[in-house]
């Protein structure tokens, strides 16, 4: 993984908003049938390329495919996975269940129903359609200019969190029978010269969701171990500075209130392989949490990528401001330490767009201008 040695590097979490032609093939069929039709395949190829375009037509760096294949970042994978035939629970908010007409606006009903559960075996069946990505960010990357490049996968902790457990004896073997077989997924991102990207809210979001709302925070903090430990060991083949982690607290505009802090899981955080840690940094609750880093210094192999840039309202960030972010984060953990992010993706589910996708365009044009008034500034 690069640092920035000569400027403030720019990138991204993951997500980028899906052309319309794409957008409505995932919302008007089932994933599990769209993936062997050859006008899906076509039109994902035709995305990627336009996502790398656009990504190094706007200055970006560090530069990924969009996820443009994926209609979820973490449930995608259940077309990757044996064992996922079961009914699962309802996601549910903690922070916003007090306010029922609200949660409705942010979270309709019809997108709180189960994502599904585990109900046999886990094992890895998605060689075909990750060679796929693969293929097709490499096609589309092959006559542009950037700096490095990187895919996300889903973590074990995030599936697991996602898709309940209906078939293993306890959850613990359960996550360590998902870590085993995302090996193959990270392992073969990784083989292709990419740096692997893991996303896990389950380190953070999960804390406001489902059995962990009332448990208390070292149940908590307890449960995150594991998750890192069951990470750790999927990631064991791959070199720490090949591997970047997401940090999420849920990437939707509601009161947050209930967000466990940085503070209190930053510890657990920095147990695990990936030398790069992509976390929301710049929103209303955790843009002060940068004072984390004055009492903790940053281990020297690690690489924080703070978001400077917020990715659930339409406001664009005036590239001076950004700037002020990033030269905040430079003076507590070095200017070298830094890569300008996003505080999430722009598109986590496909159709889950609280950025209208142009807009969102201008605000990542907003964050290479205000890395590069921040550089002059630090250089």
């Amino acid at each position: 993984m690069k640092r920035s040695t000569q400027k403030i590097l720019t990138t991204h979490t993951g997500s980028l908003p899906r052309p319309a032609r794409l957008l409505e093939m995932m919302v008007s069929t089932e994933m599990s049938r769209l993936k062997d039709d050859p006008g899906f395949r076509a039109a994902v190829h035709s995305a990627v390329a336009e996502m790398v375009r656009l990504q190094t037509g706007n200055g970006i760096d560090v530069i990924n495919d969009g996820e443009q294949s994926k209609a979820n970042y973490g449930i995608y994978i259940k077309e990757r996975l044996t064992g996922f035939g079961g009914v699962g629970k309802p996601m549910s908010f903690s922070d916003l269940e007090p306010y029922p007409e609200y949660y409705e606006r942010v979270f309709p009903s019809a997108m709180r129903m189960p994502m599904g559960g585990c109900n046999g075996p886990v094992s890895y069946i998605g060689q075909a359609e990750v060679d796929r990505d693969i293929a097709n960010f490499k096609a589309a990357a092959a006559d542009v200019r950037y700096e490095e490049a990187f895919m996300s996968a889903a973590s074990p902790g995030i599936i697991a969190h996602f898709l309940d457990n209906e078939y293993y004896p306890s959850d613990q073997d359960y996550l360590m029978a998902v870590a085993d077989a995302m090996k193959v997924e990270y392992e073969r991102l990784h083989a292709a010269g990419f740096i692997v990207q893991v996303d896990c809210p389950d380190l953070a979001m999960a804390r406001c969701e489902k059995g962990f709302a009332h448990a208390s925070l070292s149940e908590f903090q307890k449960a995150a171990e594991l998750h890192v430990e069951a990470l750790n060991r999927a990631l064991a083949g791959i070199p720490p500075h090949a591997l970047r982690m997401h940090l999420c607290w849920g990437n939707y505009e509601g009161p947050h209130h209930h967000d466990v802090e940085l503070k209190d899981i930053i510890d657990i955080v920095l147990k695990a392989r990936p030398a790069g840690i992509v976390l929301e940094a710049c929103n209303p609750r955790h843009e002060h949490e940068w004072k984390v880093f004055e009492g903790r210094k940053l281990p020297p192999e690690k690489v924080l990528i703070p978001g400077v840039i917020d990715t659930v309202t339409n406001f664009v960030e005036h590239p001076e401001l950004v700037a002020q972010r990033i030269e905040r984060w430079a003076r507590v953990v070095g200017r070298e330490n830094v890569i300008a992010g996003t505080d999430c993706g722009f598109a986590s589910g496909a159709a889950y767009l609280t950025v209208y996708p142009d807009i969102a365009w201008l605000k990542l044009r907003s964050l290479v201008e205000g890395a590069r008034i921040a550089s002059s500034r630090l250089w």
